[in-house]
């Protein structure tokens, strides 16, 4: 089965370009805010979207990222408005890929089989949740790719060969490779590390495989999309909302970077 992230990767790999892929927190600074900025994010360079769903207890996520989601919950943002928010981006872009990326706790307490149903009528691609293992594949993973979700699954540095193939078995649309051993924009990637990894990485599969955790910079995605199938920038585009004077400028600030980022993975001849 073809699904939107499918697509893209497919064509990325025609133009033999990393995709970029951004994230950003549903209702940071506030909902009409971070509509707008979900909205602006492909025309500025966004090849998929991760839309992350603002939690009390993020427990991945370093200080940015914590305090985006405290300020989106502070906002109101709740489950029902992330979906309405997908809704709205869908009227006008059935093309590019959404994946939700967040906790298992506000989808339980949604209801597995209706948060479902309402993630693939808003237009969702696909799900990440970082606090379901593999061993907890029926509470959410069966069910999301029966109801057409590709589950997306995170593989770490400590994640060694024998754990691997237990880790990429229910998991689709891509490999998503954290790329240190701490939390979200906590430190660097080394290009060299992380290029042994996903040359290990893909002995186990075919799936695209994303680098995410501490890019920051044009400098570093260039770095690591010469030999990743893509990039992922979350702290760093957060940080334009929290520092920004309004927010319309923190809109305008993620457009600009996202805009700087997409022009540092142009094609590999």
């Amino acid at each position: 089965m073809t699904t939107r992230i499918s697509r893209r990767f497919a064509a990325l790999k025609e133009e033999n370009r990393a995709a970029l892929v951004t994230f950003t927190i549903a209702g940071d600074p506030d909902f009409e805010a971070s509509l707008e900025t979900l909205k602006g994010l492909p025309a500025a360079g966004a090849d998929i979207i991760e839309l992350g769903m603002p939690f009390t207890d993020p427990m991945a996520d370093g200080p940015a990222i914590q305090k985006a989601a405290q300020r989106a919950l502070r906002a109101g943002q709740t489950q029902r408005k992330t979906l309405e928010m997908v809704r709205e981006f869908r009227r006008n872009d059935q093309d590019t890929p959404i994946v939700l990326m967040g906790y298992y706790n506000p989808i339980y307490r949604y209801g597995v089989g209706a948060f479902l149903k309402d993630a693939v009528d808003a237009g969702i691609d696909g799900l990440i949740v970082v606090d379901l293992p593999p061993e907890h594949d029926g509470e959410l993973c069966l069910p999301a790719m029966n109801a057409g979700l590709d589950f997306i699954r995170l593989t770490t540095p400590t994640t060694d060969d024998k754990r691997l193939p237990r880790v990429l078995e229910n998991t689709s649309g891509f490999i998503y490779y954290v790329s240190v051993a701490g939390v979200t924009g906590a430190q660097a990637p080394t290009p060299e590390s992380v290029e042994q990894s996903i040359t290990r990485i893909r002995a186990h599969t075919d799936l695209p495989i994303a680098v995410g955790f501490g890019i920051r910079s044009a400098e570093q995605a260039a770095a690591i999309g010469r030999f990743a199938d893509a990039v992922v920038v979350g702290s760093a585009l957060v940080q334009c909302i929290e520092t920004a004077d309004s927010p319309q400028a923190g809109t305008q600030a993620v457009h600009t970077l996202v805009r700087t980022l997409a022009s540092a993975l142009p094609p590999q001849r």
